[in-house]
């Protein structure tokens, strides 16, 4: 919204998943955005075929159907190219009128379902590789042609030099439901994945080409959230007059990309699930009992990580500098350094007014951290 008042041309395709159905927040032109292509409040695909109409099959139709794309059903193009091929269409108004213009490009794949993307595919299958994870890999292959098609459209323009790409994903990769293989693997040596606070779920790759900014091949330690991101795109964009009625829990990384020796001051990164994201259940005397998925809260503050289990009010503590597969829970040896993590992490989610689950048991909510170790 702040980017259109500003001048920009913004253009949303692909995954929306902002709000609840029916609700305001799950449209995108509620949120700023001019064009929206597909973007609704499914949380995945119905399908990324167009011989299944991406879901909008005749009497077959789910909620989980990706519109906006009826030109392409039975055409044999597959959802991540007709996305493509619409984002190419949405940028040559902006791009031809001479104006700025904002592209949130954000693919279903890697969306379960895990489907096959036949221009890619049967090279993993002859390679041998589980079907599973042959489909996976096709997946990816599709989301990198995009970006590569995007980018040379960019530069067919004439415009590639003077337009910042970031590239992130909103959650590690997906472990080991809906997938082959054992758990823990998918993303070694990062424990677990997707909706986990250990490292597998939560820290991934992160791209940001910025042309006469920032430089090939260097690497930036400097830890970021998604927070982060909306100050940032701000200040990228040079905006400065910003009426913004929330007060912003992220920070601008700008100063690391232009100085990528600049050392952030140390800051607690909050990350909290109180809510049963999978139907996954502990098990006991099981790595699955260690997953950090459902009810798990957790705050990185320099070096350490501290982990809260809702459900058991428990504590891991790491330090990451040494352990980012998070082998050796050091909360035992640690009580004074579990104490201050806790009493900060219960602090920062009460001041964000953070919503803790209540216990079938007892009809109360779930203690607050803080309130554990005291």
């Amino acid at each position: 919204q702040l980017l259109k008042e500003a001048g920009y041309y913004t253009i949303h395709v692909g995954k929306a998943h902002w709000g609840s159905m029916g609700t305001p927040g799950s449209n995108p032109h509620n949120l700023g955005f001019m064009v929206n292509i597909a973007g609704h409040a499914g949380g995945h695909p119905q399908s990324y075929l167009s011989e299944e109409q991406y879901g909008n099959m005749p009497e077959k139709s789910k909620p989980q159907a990706v519109p906006d794309l009826e030109q392409y059903f039975n055409t044999g193009i597959f959802l991540t190219e007709a996305l493509t091929l619409e984002a190419i269409k949405a940028l040559k108004n902006p791009i031809d009128r001479h104006e700025p213009f904002y592209l949130n490009m954000a693919h279903y794949a890697l969306h379960t379902p895990i489907m096959a993307d036949d221009r890619f595919v049967q090279k993993y299958y002859d390679a041998g590789i589980d079907s599973i994870e042959a489909k996976y890999a096709s997946l990816i292959e599709g989301m990198d042609k995009s970006l590569g098609d995007i980018m040379d459209f960019l530069k067919k323009k004439g415009i590639d030099k003077n337009t910042i790409i970031i590239f992130m994903s909103d959650n590690g990769g997906l472990d080991h439901h809906a997938r082959s293989s054992p758990v823990n693997t998918h993303n070694y040596p990062l424990k677990s994945g997707k909706g986990s606070v250990y490292e597998g779920g939560i820290r991934e790759p992160m791209i940001v080409k910025w042309p006469g900014v920032t430089k090939p091949n260097i690497i930036n330690k400097n830890p970021v959230i998604i927070d982060d991101f909306f100050p940032s795109i701000l200040e990228m964009a040079g905006i400065k007059q910003r009426n913004i009625v929330q007060k912003l829990d992220g920070q601008s990384f700008v100063p690391y990309l232009k100085n990528p020796q600049l050392k952030e001051a140390d800051r607690p990164l909050i990350f909290h699930y109180p809510n049963k994201w999978t139907n996954l259940r502990p098990e006991e005397n099981s790595d699955v009992n260690y997953l950090g998925i459902n009810y798990f809260s957790a705050i990185r503050y320099g070096k350490w990580k501290l982990l809260y289990s809702m459900r058991n009010q428990t504590f891991e503590l790491y330090d990451l500098s040494k352990d980012t597969r998070e082998d050796n829970n050091l909360a035992a040896q640690n009580p004074a350094e579990v104490k201050k993590l806790a009493t900060l992490l219960g602090a920062t989610l009460k001041a964000r007014g953070a919503q803790m689950p209540v216990a079938k048991a007892s009809g109360k909510e779930v203690p607050f951290p803080d309130e554990v170790v005291k």
